[in-house]
């Protein structure tokens, strides 16, 4: 008899597949823009009426399944219950993946890390600005951070869907996961010696983006290998954190020119 073979399938979760929007206009949007793979819509049992309609029509013209459920539940699936308008749709991000999958997929070399960054603006111009400059991964913690909603895809202006997201529970664990694949990881500081112009960077790093008042975060100092400033004139302290990964993100496409 040979010998069998069984094979674990890696299943993973919804929130590392979707970028999830609500509301009527977001949904809407979605719907009308060919460009995008909606999953699925869910409409609150409860809306009825144009509105509701709108949305049923346009669903239907895509093919796009739709789901009924409570009022309650839209608002737990959307994770905002003021502004959700009863409805949700799961657009399609091909590129968003658990970090830990791409780690063991490997291919890896530049990644940016968002740590503490709430401000949902500046999540989504961080998000265009890194896919712009052509980085590898950009870590969206589940926690801790802005969540991918439509805010952010409005900051981003749409780059939010096709943007390499790498989803992970916290900052804090995505650090560690990239130690242990040999990623150093570099953090910005206003005091740092060492500036992102004269720093030297292997061919695979990491770079911790903190929020502008809290800076990084305790979890994920210990993780820091080195500290990296972009120097200021003019006695100005510091940038807002989406500018600093501006510089950032470009003075690294810089390196990379033959």
């Amino acid at each position: 008899m040979g010998a069998s073979v069984t094979l674990f399938l890696v299943e993973i979760s919804p929130k590392d597949r979707f970028v999830t929007v609500y509301g009527r206009k977001p949904v809407l949007e979605a719907l009308d823009d060919p460009a995008l793979s909606v999953d699925k819509v869910v409409l609150a049992d409860t809306a009825r009426g144009p509105a509701a309609r709108e949305i049923l029509d346009a669903a239907r013209s895509r093919g796009v399944a739709v789901q009924r459920a409570t009022a309650q539940r839209v608002k737990v699936l959307a994770g905002n219950g003021k502004q959700d308008q009863g409805v949700l749709a799961d657009v399609v991000a091909p590129r968003m993946k658990p970090l830990a999958l791409a780690l063991e997929e490997g291919g890896l070399k530049s990644v940016l890390v968002l740590d503490g960054i709430t401000t949902p603006a500046n999540v989504g111009m961080i998000l265009r600005t890194a896919t712009a400059a052509g980085i590898d991964g950009i870590v969206v913690p589940r926690r801790g951070v802005a969540s991918i909603d439509p805010l952010v895809v409005k900051a981003s202006a749409g780059v939010a869907f096709r943007a390499p997201v790498l989803r992970c529970g916290t900052s804090a664990e995505a650090s560690a996961l990239l130690r242990a694949s040999g990623f150093p990881l570099y953090a910005l500081d206003s005091h740092a010696s060492d500036t992102i112009y004269s720093a030297s960077f292997p061919a695979r790093a990491a770079f911790v983006l903190g929020s502008e008042t809290a800076g990084i975060t305790e979890d994920v100092r210990p993780h820091i290998t080195s500290w990296l400033s972009i120097p200021m004139a003019a006695g100005v302290e510091s940038l807002n954190v989406a500018s600093a990964a501006a510089v950032l993100c470009f003075e690294l496409v810089r390196r990379a020119q033959p």
